[in-house]
């Protein structure tokens, strides 16, 4: 399998798994006091949103390399 179909193959894989989710969260600890001994953390979460016009361009491009990987020169 050439590598172009490799890659293509991937970016639908991804492009589906972008669509599914459209975003991940994430978690980060964080002090919020300090005083010698005695330390409080907190806990924060994070969202980072993904639009869905990424995972169809990834998508797309996918099929596109699928397609012209196919070709002989």
């Amino acid at each position: 399998m050439k590598t172009p179909a490799i890659v293509g193959i991937l970016l639908i894989i991804l492009g589906v798994i972008a669509l599914a989710y459209q975003g991940f969260t994430y978690t980060t600890t964080e002090k919020a006091i300090d005083l010698g001994p005695i330390q409080v953390t907190a806990e924060k979460q994070h969202t980072f949103p993904l639009p869905p016009v990424v995972g169809a361009i990834a998508i797309v491009g996918g099929i596109f390399l699928l397609a012209t990987s196919g070709r002989k020169a």
